[in-house]
């Protein structure tokens, strides 16, 4: 029998615990050489994202809310998920973290009707960790144990832009963007960190490209709409979430520092692409 849901509040700090003892086991497996196996669609992984999964599901389950996680999907294992789920990535960045720089995540958010109203993002190598749910948006390090505390974050506009580009996966296209939009900057990170780069205002534009999951972003959209800012699809429309292929596979998308501007880039991207 399935415990009662807890109210949002509650499961996000149940989500920041299982962030943290994930981020844990994460470095552990950081610190001592990586063994790197390729999944069916050709992307590595490693014992940190299958040994994460398993401790971010463990805290998960007395909620009795489903849980789509990438490792689990990835084997085929993926619950009836209805109007209200978690989505997992146990260990987002999984290039960078073989690569040894840092920028990889451990991702959890919970979904609410098609929408991300709760977010956790945590980078194992630093403690940073961006929260984001219907109080706003926070960051705080969970590696020093929160001495500092939590502390609100908000986007920023700024004027030329700065814009977040992935180091794993670049386009054409973003050049012609950046002339376009007159971008003075680009600031270049891995993982669901991009989303996390505007939340707190070092950046104001994220065009996506190439392909992303649901597991890739919900975290990362709903701190960043908690922050102030917006995730749109190539039509101008909020990214959304339940999707009915088993991929689970998001359109293009523009994460900004607000709609309107999001949308100005989504109409680019669509001429660009055209």
């Amino acid at each position: 029998m399935h415990a009662a849901p807890a109210a949002t509040q509650s499961l996000t700090e149940l989500s920041l615990a299982a962030a943290i003892a994930a981020a844990r086991v994460i470095n552990e497996v950081y610190g001592r050489p990586i063994a790197a196996t390729q999944k069916a669609d050709g992307s590595p992984v490693t014992e940190a994202d299958a040994a994460a999964e398993a401790i971010i599901l463990e805290h998960l389950r007395p909620t009795g809310i489903p849980v789509l996680a990438e490792e689990s999907a990835a084997a085929g294992i993926i619950p009836l998920l209805g109007e209200r789920y978690f989505v997992v990535d146990p260990l987002d960045g999984t290039k960078e973290f073989i690569k040894r720089n840092g920028e990889f995540t451990v991702n959890i958010a919970l979904i609410e009707h098609g929408v991300p109203v709760m977010g956790v993002v945590l980078a194992p190598a630093t403690g940073e960790t961006f929260i984001g749910d219907a109080d706003g948006a926070f960051a705080c390090n969970t590696l020093t144990g929160f001495a500092d505390g939590k502390a609100p974050i908000s986007v920023a506009r700024a004027h030329p832009l700065r814009i977040v580009a992935s180091r794993s996966h670049g386009h054409v296209a973003l050049a012609e963007l950046c002339s376009t939009l007159d971008v003075a900057a680009d600031v270049s990170v891995g993982s669901s960190l991009k989303f996390c780069l505007l939340a707190r205002g070092d950046a104001q534009l994220y065009p996506r490209f190439t392909p992303t999951c649901e597991w890739d972003t919900a975290a990362g959209q709903a701190v960043l709409e908690a922050a102030g800012g917006a995730v749109v699809t190539l039509d101008g429309e909020r990214l959304r979430y339940g999707k009915t292929d088993l991929a689970f596979l998001n359109p293009y998308f523009v994460a900004a520092s607000s709609l309107e501007l999001a949308r100005q880039a989504a109409s680019e991207m669509t001429r660009i692409l055209g």
